[in-house]
């Protein structure tokens, strides 16, 4: 890992992002601890998903920057940025395997792609993170064949597969029933902890929100700009802008204490 923890990992300024010359978020600017847990949350159709396509490579800002550390990303040529890609891991909705790869082979697929291990050593990595997402079976299983949160177990696994310094999560939880979600928010939490991992988390579902993230801002689908920064937590207490105060307060009954409940006995 670099960088200490208390330098920013991400920082993001003045960000306008969208499709052609139509920007669905512009004023977009934030800051991501090193070791943090950060959420984007909005409502659908704000922008979540294209902002987290600019941080990760996969789609140019209109204007702004995205600095890793010292380093501005889009202002790298394509092989560097293609270099610094290999210190991210995604994991993208519905886990996005391939079909025709067993479990196992889905994680060794980067190893094979951008390392110059072989054989032996990539199979014992594998097997390394699938067990570091605790999936000790199914590893030869098709996806097809496997469950939605194995499936998610599996994509983790790939994204963990180059030791990532950040971890992008696109809707984690999606799809998940209450147990496994909350599993899912346990392991994530395991990781930052355990390794340092700086995660970057697109979702809207509260009561994992509540549960893993330290910091994040708000995305306002009318204005297209961000109308709040800090964890959900404190957006919850303190916010007063009525889309923000809607947003994270509308589970509150429900949601606190699977909380309480998560952050008193951890996962099954």
């Amino acid at each position: 890992m670099t960088g200490s923890a208390t330098s920013p990992k991400l920082t993001v300024r003045n960000l306008c992002v969208g499709y052609g010359a139509d920007p669905v978020q512009k004023a977009v600017s934030f800051d991501v601890k090193t070791g943090s847990i950060f959420a984007i949350m909005g409502t659908s159709g704000c922008g979540k998903s294209t902002l987290l396509r600019a941080l990760t490579g996969l789609l140019r800002p209109i204007s702004g920057t995205i600095h890793f550390g010292e380093t501005d990303y889009w202002a790298l040529a394509e092989n560097e940025r293609g270099q610094l890609n290999r210190r991210f891991g995604v994991l993208f909705q519905g886990g996005a395997l391939w079909s025709s790869l067993s479990a196992s082979q889905n994680v060794a697929l980067p190893l094979q792609m951008f390392t110059r291990r072989t054989g032996a050593s990539i199979d014992a990595l594998v097997q390394l993170k699938l067990s570091l997402v605790g999936l000790d079976t199914g590893r030869d299983s098709m996806p097809a064949d496997l469950s939605g949160g194995m499936q998610k177990r599996v994509g983790l696994a790939r994204a963990l597969a180059l030791e990532p310094e950040v971890l992008f999560l696109d809707e984690p939880s999606g799809g998940l029933d209450p147990i496994s979600a909350r599993r899912f928010d346990d392991l994530i939490l395991r990781l930052r902890d355990g390794f340092g991992v700086t995660v970057i988390v697109v979702s809207h579902d509260l009561p994992s929100l509540f549960a893993i993230c330290d910091d994040g801002i708000f995305l306002d689908a009318q204005t297209h700009t961000p109308v709040a920064h800090g964890s959900p937590v404190q957006m919850r207490a303190t916010s007063t802008i009525p889309v923000v105060a809607a947003f994270v307060g509308r589970q509150v009954s429900e949601s606190t204490p699977a909380v309480a409940q998560r952050v008193s006995h951890g996962g099954s």
